[in-house]
């Protein structure tokens, strides 16, 4: 059977969204068939929203509505920490932790095989940033410290993301000798047994152990 044009463009369409396969775009296509008008209306407008109405932070390059997200606009942020993530899903998954500080989304890593360079995500936004926080030419001013937390994944592509970043950042001489550059602990995950742990994940929870 032949599945008509409109319907074969929409399952195409969903098959480029990551997790999404044929058999569940196939699925998608035609559930929404069975919405009425008046709701696919309002789908195709949430999806031109995205586009339209969302926009980067000036500051911090998360997800916003506005010139500045929620986060940078909030005075009562810890503004001497910030958090340096891949993407705006891991701001939602520290605000999650009760985390106080501020955040810098790349919006990617450093990833060779796929073409991606330092210059293709937001690393030289980070370090003009960071710049400004320590030479006091912005809200930072008269602050003693300034910590950076890397806190990308754990994988070869986010290590190697974090270790550019702080190389840069420590290569740039006396103004960055205030920063304070940390990286989030690496172990066992809360309910993970030791004996099915790797070596690698067992070493680095040992190196990372803390006072009890």
């Amino acid at each position: 059977m032949k599945i008509p044009r409109p319907m074969q463009k929409l399952i195409e369409s969903f098959e480029r969204l990551p997790g999404i396969g044929p058999k569940t775009a196939q699925r998608l296509t035609f559930h929404l068939l069975h919405f009425p008008q008046e709701e696919i209306q309002k789908f195709a407008d949430s999806l031109l929203g995205i586009k339209k109405e969302i926009k980067l932070c000036s500051e911090c390059k998360n997800v916003s509505e506005g010139d500045l997200c929620d986060v940078c606009a909030d005075d009562a942020r810890d503004r001497r920490t910030v958090a340096v993530v891949a993407g705006p899903l891991d701001v939602f998954a520290l605000e999650k932790t009760g985390y106080e500080g501020l955040y810098h989304v790349l919006h990617g890593i450093i990833d060779p095989l796929n073409n991606i360079g330092p210059e293709e995500i937001f690393i030289e936004d980070l370090i003009v940033r960071v710049e400004k926080m320590l030479t006091g030419s912005n809200r930072t001013e008269n602050l003693p410290e300034v910590e950076l937390i890397l806190a990308t994944n754990m994988s070869m592509e986010g290590e190697a993301t974090a270790m550019y970043i702080a190389k840069m950042l420590r290569d740039r001489g006396a103004a960055f000798e205030s920063l304070k550059i940390t990286r989030i602990a690496r172990g066992l995950p809360v309910g993970g047994d030791i004996e099915y742990a790797d070596d690698v994940t067992l070493s680095r929870a040992i190196e990372g152990r803390s006072a009890y």
